[in-house]
């Protein structure tokens, strides 16, 4: 069967089969933007919080340390702080090595 209108056709009907170049990206774009805000967004909002209490530890402070430690903060340094664990028991650890602050009321350390 000849027809020249599907001779007309037949080209429209080859070109509208490719997407545009862009529409092939979106779903990677999709994932990268759900990835961001689901994942990487608030570990990096967390991470500001605990630099911001580092920040502000002061002597008398009761803090956990990294390897479950409870102890009462002595003396603060820029890198260092001085943790009393017991009586008599004094160590020298790593800012970066607390894990968080006791808020007062907590449980204490050195009772």
């Amino acid at each position: 069967m000849y027809s020249p209108t599907l001779l007309l056709l037949a080209p429209a009907a080859a070109d509208a089969g490719a997407p545009p170049a862009w529409l092939t990206w979106l779903p990677i774009v999709a994932m990268f933007a759900v990835f961001w805000f689901l994942i990487l967004r608030p570990q990096m909002k967390r991470q500001k919080e605990h630099q911001a209490k580092l920040s502000q530890i002061k002597k008398g402070d009761q803090v956990l340390t990294g390897g479950g430690l409870l102890a009462k903060v002595t003396r603060v340094d820029d890198h260092y702080v001085d943790l009393e664990l017991g009586a008599n028991v004094k160590v020298k650890a790593l800012k970066s090595t607390i894990a968080d602050v006791i808020p007062p009321g907590g449980a204490a350390a050195n009772d």
